[in-house]
């Protein structure tokens, strides 16, 4: 088979058959590439001119169906993950800054994210210092340099992420946050793009989110037991607050997920208010806030609450406010799960005390308090010794 993302440049593309394979045309077919196919595998026992539309279709369906769901994310993204060989190719800088052609650029920046699909990175950081430039990838909550490249090249990367994410290249005193979909064997995965101006030049965090991540469910989660029967408990009753605390990147969003989906039957109406809406959930209302606009979590909760909900999904309690229209709704038939900024379970009920909510109200309402942490797995290919 071609790769994914040489089949749908070309319009040509490959595929298993019962006897021989077979080849789908799209109507602007690479004819080279076609006559390449037929020399080296001869005639196709079926042979097929599909629609762009109908073409890449299938051509999602095809590749989406290996066994490795990141290897089908890398092949829409690039067939060359390797960083280091990736710099070898590039021409030298000074021939790079004084030309229009982005390719290299743009090259290094899909194996960049092509390496963060592959070891699962969750954030892809790009770090501009005095006297160097520092690519990082967070995996398994850990931080890893993967990439050091030239200085001179800070300006041009950033500015190419910038344009992919619809952001204002010109405007490099205010932070910006913007987004970028890549659309890979028919599956997409989301990148939320922040920069921020520092002494040295912009710095550019970038959290990847996996849409098919969306789809988990709460026992692939990884937890105890004793854990996942407590939290399914929670989630069965049909009032009161379930907060998932823990640090940032601990997976508190994750679970939240996991847990509309264990909802989602189809009975409850679900509704969400969300900063931003991370991934999308068919059957269940998604909203983010938008401040400039005066949509906070606190009016969202507001509105969501004259939309008949069941089961109310807030992305974070921050203020006082959102905390106590978290509690009335709780307390009036609503089943309410949000996460909570603290480092332990007990702390979650100190800090509701702190946002100004009374003991008898937590007492009332709190159904359980989740904490969690990313703890890292050993490779699959790990052998259990007996120690001497």
């Amino acid at each position: 088979m071609l790769p994914y993302r040489q089949a749908r440049q070309s319009g040509v593309a490959m595929a298993p058959a019962e006897e021989g394979w077979q080849l789908w045309l799209r109507h602007d077919a690479d004819s080279a590439q076609l006559q390449e196919l037929l020399r080296v595998h001869g005639q196709p026992s079926l042979l097929e001119y599909l629609e762009p539309a109908l073409f890449d279709e299938r051509l999602g369906q095809l590749y989406q169906a290996g066994d490795a769901a990141t290897e089908a994310l890398i092949e829409g993204i690039g067939d060359q993950v390797d960083l280091d060989s990736l710099m070898s190719e590039m021409p030298r800088i000074e021939d790079l800054l004084e030309s229009d052609d982005e390719a290299p650029v743009i090259r290094l920046i899909n194996g960049l994210f092509g390496q963060a699909l592959r070891l699962r990175a969750s954030d892809i950081h790009i770090e501009t210092f005095e006297q160097s430039l520092v690519v990082r990838l967070r995996v398994d909550g850990h931080l890893r340099e993967v990439l050091r490249p030239p200085r001179a090249l800070s300006a041009m990367l950033v500015s190419r992420i910038k344009v992919m994410a619809r952001l204002d290249i010109a405007e490099k005193r205010q932070p910006q946050d913007g987004r970028i979909t890549l659309r890979a064997a028919g599956r997409e995965v989301d990148v939320r793009v922040s920069t921020l101006p520092g002494i040295h030049g912009e710095r550019v965090v970038m959290r990847v989110l996996d849409k098919q991540a969306s789809l988990l469910a709460l026992g692939n989660l990884g937890m105890p037991a004793a854990v996942l029967q407590g939290l399914r408990s929670c989630l069965a009753r049909p009032n009161g607050i379930v907060l998932s605390t823990g640090p940032t990147g601990s997976g508190k969003t994750t679970t939240l997920y996991a847990s509309l989906n264990s909802l989602n039957d189809g009975s409850r109406n679900i509704l969400t208010v969300e900063d931003p809406v991370e991934y999308a959930i068919a059957g269940i209302g998604q909203t983010a806030i938008n401040p400039r606009a005066g949509l906070t979590f606190a009016s969202g909760l507001r509105a969501i609450l004259r939309q008949d909900p069941d089961v109310i999904m807030l992305g974070e309690i921050r203020d006082q406010e959102t905390a106590q229209i978290a509690v009335q709704a709780s307390l009036t038939g609503h089943l309410v799960l949000s996460t909570l900024h603290t480092n332990s379970a007990v702390g979650a009920v100190t800090r509701l005390r702190d946002m100004g909510i009374e003991p008898f109200l937590i007492a009332s309402c709190l159904r359980g308090v989740l904490a969690q942490r990313l703890v890292r797995r050993l490779c699959s290919c790990a052998v259990a010794h007996p120690l001497q």
